[in-house]
């Protein structure tokens, strides 16, 4: 059955949480099975495929096509970045591959709370909301596409319901472990799934695809062993003086998105995101690692900033 020439183009717009993309990417390069990033240019089929799916059914993809698509996030400001390894370096590098799918950045600097925890911060989010109305407002957009998870993004939702515009939602839930040992739940708020268009439940998709999404599952995550462009590189390791409150010590074991390093009398938990210089799939039981000792919020020791220093035998 041919597609019907008089269809109109769907006209999507994508916009990303950042600091939500780049934690989910995590957990899949980390904790899950795959032990991959999420590749932007696989992400980009699913998108269009998605939305021809439900605009039009199988047959649509032609007339589906992401016009516009703007990545939020807030990081760390050049001081401090140039302070945590090749962290500048793999910022430029990711903004490369966002710069080749055509996507445009938007970038505010992190703020810390009282706590020093910069992860509360929400100017950003109100940055995406209103570029995204905006946007909207003037009619450029038939469905746009958000890849969040905050109940902040309610009243943006609201307002693209009353333009007209139709709201496709990327969501992921999932269990974790953050760098200080706590057990997190990752969870998107219902308010904001029960007032878009199309709820896309991405944990379900990837974990148990039907047959006819498994290309588009399999491509939504990058082949290290094709050297794609949506590839992060693996951090380089640097050689730097060891400072007065850092310790040395040797892995003890590396588990799914956590590990521990040997320190009698206990060992130390860490988790993915205190690794510093190099990629945590990159450790093994053995090597030799510099840390920092901090206490959690249970009152517990736990390795930070966690540097390769030499590799096992």
């Amino acid at each position: 059955m041919q597609l019907e020439k008089n269809k109109e183009l769907i006209r999507i717009g994508v916009f990303y949480d950042g600091n939500y993309f780049f934690h989910v990417s995590n957990y899949y390069n980390y904790v899950h099975s795959k032990h991959s990033r999420i590749s932007i240019s696989g992400l980009h089929d699913f998108i269009r495929n998605k939305v021809a799916s439900v605009e039009y059914g199988p047959m649509g993809f032609a007339h589906s096509q992401i016009v516009d698509a703007h990545y939020f996030r807030s990081r760390p400001g050049a001081a401090e970045a140039s302070q945590k390894g090749n962290l500048l370096y793999y910022d430029r590098v990711f903004d490369d591959i966002l710069m080749s799918e055509g996507i445009t950045t938007h970038y505010l600097p992190q703020k810390n709370n009282a706590g020093g925890n910069s992860r509360f911060d929400k100017s950003i989010d109100v940055l995406l909301a209103l570029e995204a109305f905006d946007l909207a407002f003037h009619n450029r957009f038939d469905v746009i596409v958000l890849i969040a998870s905050d109940s902040d993004y309610v009243p943006l939702a609201r307002k693209l319901n009353s333009l007209g515009v139709r709201i496709m939602l990327l969501s992921w839930d999932f269990d974790y472990r953050d760098d200080y040992g706590n057990h997190r739940v990752t969870r998107t708020s219902q308010d904001l799934l029960n007032m878009v268009t199309y709820p896309v439940y991405m944990e379900e998709i990837i974990n148990e695809p039907k047959p006819e999404e498994i290309p588009l599952v399999e491509s939504l995550f990058v082949n290290k062993d094709s050297g794609t462009k949506n590839e992060e590189p693996t951090p380089e390791q640097e050689e730097e003086p060891l400072g007065e409150d850092y310790e040395v010590s040797t892995i003890l074991s590396v588990k799914s998105g956590y590990g521990f390093i040997k320190y009698p009398p206990l060992n130390l938990f860490f988790h993915y995101e205190a690794v510093v210089g190099c990629d945590f799939n990159d450790l093994e039981p053995g090597d030799q690692v510099k840390f920092r000792i901090v206490t959690n919020e249970k009152g517990d020791d736990v390795a930070m900033d966690v540097e390769l220093t030499s590799r096992t035998a």
